[in-house]
């Protein structure tokens, strides 16, 4: 029986990039998968790649920051698939920028969307897993709630989101819900940011990859995998769990290590 066989997902963020990487991964392994985003193209795009390749999905455009049309947006798909099971806080936002230059509209913006949002999803789903006795929630959150890598506001909201995460874990274990973080570092994805980023230095992935003790950033694809698993009964015992899927980077300064302290040995 595949992984997922009777697994009924909710993934936001699915337009694109990582979003779409574990919802077409979830549908590989057996789920049927409701995708949310902003982008009513894109997310019908990735459902259209997931039904292309035999399996089940259900496209929703909808704002996760407004809790009125994402209560609307998550009836109609439990409608359509059956009670959801599986929700995967994927979806988020960055504007960059540093502490002294952001404004307070684009803060706000961004504690809204990476943090308020995902209080929303949680919101809407946990009493109904509650009253199910059942169901488990991957919250997507980074290396940046750990560590400061920039970008101040984004950094900020995800270090809140693995707060957000021990809270759940810690108060729904008992109704049968699991609660975990996935902590990705930089991840070669066509979202925007990057976008602009690769305009601006096309080598950019690759000058990063120099501080990755794997040597190399992350594909969608391995953070997929991490979500499905953490999802899945085989981690049936593992809740409030921030785990990094970061190629190494949090477990040391590999630059530093190989320009500094082993040359001065």
């Amino acid at each position: 029986m595949p992984r997922h066989d009777c697994t009924a997902a909710l993934v936001t963020g699915a337009a694109h990039g990582i979003g779409r990487a574990i919802a077409r991964h979830l549908a590989r392994e057996g789920a049927t998968v409701a995708v949310i985003d902003l982008d009513a193209a894109g997310v019908a795009e990735t459902a259209r790649l997931i039904e292309a390749a035999g399996g089940k999905a259900l496209a929703a455009r909808a704002d996760i920051t407004d809790m009125q049309a994402l209560a609307v947006a998550i009836d109609a798909c439990e409608a359509a698939l059956g009670p959801i099971t599986l929700l995967v806080n994927n979806a988020a936002f960055t504007d960059a920028g540093d502490l002294a230059g952001i404004g307070l509209e684009a803060w706000h913006r961004e504690i809204d969307v990476n943090l308020n949002g995902t209080y929303h999803c949680l919101r809407a789903l946990l009493p109904r897993m509650q009253a199910r006795g059942a169901g488990v929630v991957v919250n997507i959150a980074s290396v940046n709630g750990v560590r400061y890598f920039g970008n101040p506001a984004y950094s900020a909201a995800k270090a809140g989101l693995i707060n957000l995460t021990q809270s759940v874990a810690s108060e729904y274990g008992r109704h049968g819900i699991r609660c975990n973080a996935v902590l990705p570092g930089s991840v070669r994805t066509d979202n925007i940011t990057w976008t602009i980023r690769q305009q601006k230095d096309p080598q950019v992935f690759q000058k990063l990859a120099r501080w990755y003790p794997m040597g190399r950033v992350a594909e969608p694809e391995d953070i997929a995998k991490a979500v499905s698993f953490l999802g899945s009964d085989e981690a049936g015992y593992i809740t409030g769990v921030a785990l990094p899927v970061d190629g190494g980077l949090l477990a040391g300064m590999n630059v530093m290590i190989g320009e500094f302290i082993l040359e001065s040995q």
